[in-house]
């Protein structure tokens, strides 16, 4: 039976890259001192009204003032898992810990599976080694037109990314090459993500198009998405979330490939979802902008994000529940363009949420998939539910 103080809907909105500030072993990972949040709200006052009553500033120390009572319940969330990328920390969210990262190619990919792929598409390949995806295609894009190789690169992600053009090799020419390489990708080599990177144009004038398909592998138990799915929950993913999980424990997926379509998504699926789960991921942060660097462009996405939250909250019902939070870092500030292990921040919004309730520091991003679970009467195996905080009437002093 339905508690009264139960959230019927949780949207849970995932800010792809928005850390807050180093974890203590930030420094097996080579991000000492990276603070993603904390670095942006330096680099220049940032307008962001909504995330700042909601309690952002009320986390911990940042250049902008905390508000006094903070309309939402705040904390922070540790990364229990080794790692600091993007399928770990959603799968993490929804109860998996991941305790050996995803394996990484900073040197490129080793000759077998490059030669091993090769023999497999009957094609020789271009690059094999770690770049920006649109500089490589900006580097060897005239020669991949010219010898109809593919482009294969990685990143500090744990991926093997096919770059092709789409009048050379077709869509579904490129899939299939993908469906072959995740095939390759086992054991050892077993990657987080097989990424197709369509893209169009000429020389000096190329850019990748929306026909990005993701192919992961499945998480390896059971998930938050797999018990609510299965207990008769609707379970709606839009961006890329569905395919960060293979498409497993939803019953909808809402594509987005930018941060304004997912907003869009998301306002569809609260309009047309009863009761249930809808997961959000945010990629514009960290793909387009930790990623490359740019300060001034991540400053501004987080602006565009803030100014659309009243449509979010304009589609909230009295038994709904906000919940804000991130995957890992990506501070721009810093020479790398890596992740960065950083704790992430929580922010909970909604009328049955209790203002001002401080979360702390959370020992894991489970916290928020058990939190979840608990709302629908679930259990998860790792993570502590933080549900009574917000939901039970503070204490007075």
């Amino acid at each position: 039976m339905m508690s009264e103080r139960m959230f019927r809907r949780v949207i849970l909105l995932v800010l792809d890259s928005v850390g807050i500030g180093e974890m203590p072993d930030a420094d097996q990972y080579g991000d000492q001192g990276s603070d993603t949040l904390g670095h942006l709200l330096a680099f220049r006052p940032l307008q962001v009204p909504n995330l700042r009553r909601y309690g952002l500033a009320n986390i911990k120390p940042v250049a902008l003032p905390p508000v006094e009572t903070p309309q939402g319940a705040f904390g922070r969330a540790a990364i229990a898992s080794a790692g600091k990328d993007t399928t770990t920390g959603h799968w993490e969210i929804a109860g998996i810990i991941t305790d050996t990262p995803f394996p990484t190619y900073p040197n490129g990919f080793p000759q077998e599976i490059i030669e091993a792929f090769e023999r497999a598409i009957g094609r020789k390949v271009l690059g094999n080694k770690p770049a920006s995806g649109t500089e490589i295609i900006k580097e060897l894009g005239e020669e991949h037109l010219r010898t109809g190789y593919p482009i294969v690169y990685t990143s500090a992600d744990s991926v093997f990314q096919i770059a092709a053009h789409e009048e050379i090799i077709s869509r579904e020419e490129l899939y299939r090459m993908c469906e072959i390489a995740r095939q390759l990708l086992q054991g050892r080599h077993r990657v987080g993500r097989v990424i197709a990177r369509p893209f169009v144009g000429m020389p000096g004038n190329f850019r990748r198009t929306e026909g990005r398909r993701d192919y992961a592998v499945d998480p390896p138990s059971s998930t938050l998405l797999d018990l609510l799915k299965d207990s008769g929950w609707e379970t709606v993913a839009v961006g890329k979330t569905g395919s960060i999980f293979n498409h497993r424990g939803f019953i909808r997926e809402i594509p987005a490939s930018n941060n304004m379509a997912a907003i869009e998504g998301t306002l569809l699926a609260m309009r047309e979802t009863a009761a249930g789960l809808i997961f959000v991921n945010l990629v514009d942060f960290d793909t387009l902008y930790g990623h490359r660097n740019d300060v001034e462009g991540y400053a501004r996405a987080l602006e565009a994000f803030d100014a659309r939250l009243p449509e979010i909250e304009a589609h909230l019902r009295e038994d709904d529940m906000l919940l804000l939070t991130a995957d890992h870092g990506c501070d721009p500030t810093t020479p790398s363009t890596d992740h960065s292990r950083e704790y992430v921040p929580i922010l909970a919004y909604g009328a049955r949420v209790h203002q001002g309730v401080d979360l702390g520091i959370r020992h894991s991003l489970a916290d928020i998939g058990q939190t979840i679970a608990e709302n629908f009467g679930l259990r998860l195996s790792v993570g502590e539910s933080f549900l009574a905080e917000i939901t039970a009437r503070p204490r007075t002093r």
